[in-house]
């Protein structure tokens, strides 16, 4: 096979630095590797309709897409959740899409969640933001509760919920989660109390999103349900951002409906858009935190997942099983 005959490698968007990682591992493989920074699908078609296999960390491929990427035999993501693929159209396009297991960034997101949680609770940012603007007054603060005592409350039970539930148990609050996915018993196991979506709004003092997107969660948390939550409740979301409905949640903070938010992700997902500006409202106000969706980094982590992506996609092109098949697809 000539240089010029080697299947292709198409990192579709990537934003940490190099692909040195992934070009070592394609090339030992025998396979070429093209790197991109496509921002939309039009950028992805124009450079990725030669290539045999795509990896993707935030642009979105859609069917129509797929009508014009004719070689792709797989798309790899960089993380674990795959709702910027649509993975119906891809498993009837014939191309096998692939993910990282959970564990890749489990501790390091379960980690995040907790560190959000305090940085709310004992509103460390507007502290801060007070002290350098020179106002050195422990009531800048006010009111804090103490934690011990409080609902913390879980959406979704899977594995990063079941360790930011182990890392937030010490602080002395009382645990409740709901996944309708999850067996009650398999909640209690953790000591953590199993209680309906309703409770879990209505009740928890910090509530932390630890959910998928999908169309059920899409906008779950909209203006209704914002309502629903305790004036004193703080929103954590170390999930995916359009679970949340930006807009509903920035009305919410500023008219007391609910008394905070720590936010790992924005509906938006700036990190997709070439020209994005910080003006969403949640930003400009003293009762939100935000990290630009962070919570899976750490420098083993980001080597982990880039290597996961770049093995699984030359899994499938040397006619191997991948690892963490996300569909099924006929060979």
């Amino acid at each position: 096979m000539t240089h010029t005959d080697r299947a292709t490698i198409m990192v579709a968007d990537y934003d940490f630095g190099d692909v040195d990682i992934e070009r070592a591992i394609a090339e030992k493989a025998g396979f070429e590797l093209q790197a991109y920074r496509c921002k939309t699908e039009e950028e992805l078609i124009r450079y990725g309709r030669d290539a045999d296999a795509i990896l993707t960390q935030y642009v979105q491929i859609s069917a129509a897409a797929m009508d014009q990427l004719p070689k792709c035999r797989v798309i790899a993501r960089y993380g674990t959740g795959v709702d910027t693929v649509d993975v119906d159209a891809a498993t009837r396009h014939g191309i096998q899409v692939t993910n990282a297991p959970n564990d890749w960034c489990a501790e390091e997101v379960a980690d995040h969640a907790i560190a959000l949680w305090l940085a709310a609770a004992r509103k460390i940012n507007e502290y801060d933001a007070a002290i350098r603007a020179g106002s050195w007054t422990w009531q800048t603060g006010e009111p804090i509760w103490r934690l011990s005592g409080q609902v913390f409350g879980i959406l979704g039970f899977g594995a990063i919920a079941q360790l930011i539930a182990d890392r937030a148990r010490p602080f002395g609050v009382r645990l409740i989660a709901h996944d309708p996915f999850v067996p009650d018993d398999r909640v209690r196991a953790h000591s953590v109390e199993p209680v309906s979506f309703d409770e879990l709004v209505e009740t928890s003092d910090f509530l932390t999103i630890q959910a998928p997107l999908t169309a059920d969660t899409h906008h779950l948390f909209d203006r209704a349900t914002l309502a629903r939550m305790q004036p004193t409740a703080i929103l954590i979301n170390t999930a995916r951002g359009p679970i949340v409905e930006d807009t509903a949640l920035a009305d919410a903070l500023t008219t007391g409906t609910i008394a905070g938010a720590a936010l790992d992700d924005l509906e938006e997902e700036p990190a997709k858009h070439r020209d994005w500006r910080p003006d969403n409202p949640l930003l400009h106000l003293p009762n939100t935190v935000v990290t630009p969706h962070a919570a899976y980094y750490s420098e083993q982590s980001l080597r982990t997942v880039r290597a996961l992506a770049a093995e699984e996609a030359v899994r499938v092109l040397t006619g191997q099983t991948p690892q963490s098949p996300v569909n099924t697809v006929s060979r």
